[in-house]
């Protein structure tokens, strides 16, 4: 069912705009909503539903790759058995979200945000927006413009150039844009990929497809872990309230989550024995496990794709999927030639090849009259950016829940809005002062982000410019850490003077 909002209306003024609805959007609603009541705020959303990625992405067997309890709000328990949950149910937990909170009417369909521009005369903002359903362009102002899009590219996901392609017969998908009419039953699969998608798509189009083969170019970690938390599940038998049962596992997952991260890049061999061990575990004796699941890099460099209940090692046991480690010389009209003479024959291709990344959705951003350039921009406390006055933006962590930072953001932004009007400040801005050691946005070597660094902020050495991997010291920094600490200045809007009118002078 579509959930509706209401109708835009050109030239209006917001206390606080609010750029998307998906998963953090709706959260930031939340939070503005319990925390700052009186102000006023809109939803710009250029898709036509709430749920943002969990909207777009239809492909077979779609599902989290963090628990629910961490990729949950902290406000709203996640209460289902499932702890890896699939993308219908959690698109539905946003949307219920939505409509219980009354969120959904401040919301802007169509809305796709194109520029903002900042005035320090008037201490805001002008955002314009595209209308997808109408072709119309809509103006509205806003005293504060917080972003929550992702960092995705929602038009287009990334394919490389594959040889002969074009001369390929059968059927060739990208997972961002599955067709409702995909038809694979009885096919022969062939999934180009190694991420989180594939190993998603893998055992899902196993259960229909005459066979499905997993092509990659070098293997990945992946680790499984159970479908439902056990912990969880046990707690919610007791007679305890579920806002009580959910801090209670969703700290244990967030330590879990930090305690592995940490030993990955300290012990990274230790961390690659227990790995290989799990999956070593998982398949028939003599599989080439060193061939199919050894990385070339230590854990974490990259995202290790999480798989519930071993359903990937199930499907390769099975015999009804597998795992071929190779490169692609070519298509031809019935399949693949490999570099290694091996001939993948398919009737189905799905370039699970990655994503495109667009930082805040694309649109041009202006400082008083000046295009601003976002690459020579430094995140300060990894969700503003330098010299830009009013504006906040949602990164999620790339080795947690996306939903932890998204959450501790909008609480922050929160505070900050309460701050500027108990002082009665019109603008805040983070500013640098001194020489400051730059280092690239996100440390992570992710086929999708190193294509991305050079079109995104960057990040300094040190605090507060420095964007953190790390929940419990964000926690301490966003939630209670002081707002005054010498990089954020506050002032009060200085209006132009009006013009003095000549004197008129009389003669004699």
């Amino acid at each position: 069912m579509s959930d509706q909002g209401s109708e835009p209306v050109s030239s209006e003024h917001f206390d606080v705009l609010i750029v998307g609805a998906g998963l953090a959007g709706v959260g930031a609603a939340h939070h503005l909503q319990r925390s700052a009541p009186g102000k006023s705020y809109a939803i710009f959303e250029a898709r036509a539903e709430i749920g943002g990625t969990w909207d777009l992405f239809r492909y077979p067997g779609i599902r989290s790759d963090s628990d629910m309890h961490t990729l949950g709000y902290r406000f709203r328990p996640w209460t289902a058995a499932k702890s890896i949950a699939d993308g219908e149910s959690i698109l539905q937990y946003v949307r219920d979200t939505a409509r219980e909170e009354g969120i959904v009417p401040k919301i802007r369909f169509h809305h796709r945000v194109v520029a903002a521009e900042w005035s320090s005369e008037e201490a805001r903002w002008t955002v314009e927006a595209e209308r997808a359903d109408t072709g119309d362009s809509i103006t509205v102002s806003c005293d504060f413009l917080f972003v929550n899009s992702g960092y995705y590219r929602y038009d287009e996901g990334y394919t490389p150039e594959f040889p002969g392609i074009d001369s390929f017969g059968g059927t060739v998908i990208h997972p961002q844009h599955w067709p409702e009419d995909a038809d694979y039953a009885g096919k022969r699969v062939v999934v180009i990929g190694s991420g989180a998608t594939a190993v998603t798509l893998v055992p899902a189009m196993a259960k229909d497809a005459e066979r499905v083969t997993m092509l990659q170019r070098s293997p990945t970690y992946v680790v499984s872990m159970p479908g439902e938390d056990p912990i969880a599940n046990a707690l919610r038998r007791l007679p305890l309230p579920a806002r009580a049962v959910y801090p209670i596992v969703r700290w244990k997952n967030v330590l879990i989550q930090m305690l592995t991260y940490r030993l990955s890049r300290k012990r990274p061999g230790l961390v690659k024995k227990l790995v290989r061990k799990g999956v070593v575990s998982s398949l028939p004796a003599g599989y080439d496990v060193d061939k199919h699941f050894k990385p070339r890099y230590d854990p974490w460099d990259q995202r290790m794709c999480l798989v519930p209940d071993s359903d990937l090692f199930r499907s390769l046991s099975s015999g009804k999927a597998e795992i071929v480690t190779d490169t692609i010389k070519s298509f031809d009209e019935t399949g693949i030639e490999l570099d290694s003479g091996t001939r993948l024959e398919a009737d189905v291709v799905v370039t699970a090849t990655g994503l495109n990344l667009l930082f805040l959705g694309g649109m041009q951003v202006r400082v008083d009259g000046e295009e601003v350039d976002l690459t020579e921009a430094f995140t300060y406390k990894g969700m503003m950016l330098s010299g830009i006055p009013n504006f906040a933006f949602t990164i999620g962590y790339t080795n947690a829940s996306w939903t932890l930072k998204a959450d501790l953001t909008a609480e922050y932004v929160c505070r900050l809005l309460k701050h500027m009007d108990a002082g009665g400040y019109d603008i805040c801005a983070p500013r640098i002062s001194g020489a400051i050691t730059e280092a690239p946005l996100l440390d992570f070597n992710s086929g999708y982000v190193l294509r991305a660094l050079e079109h995104l902020p960057k990040q300094g050495a040190e605090e507060p410019w420095k964007l953190k991997q790390n929940y419990p010291l964000d926690l301490r920094m966003l939630r209670y850490g002081a707002l005054e600490d010498g990089a954020m200045q506050f002032s009060r809007r200085v209006p132009a003077r009006e013009p003095v009118a000549a004197a008129t002078v009389s003669g004699a």
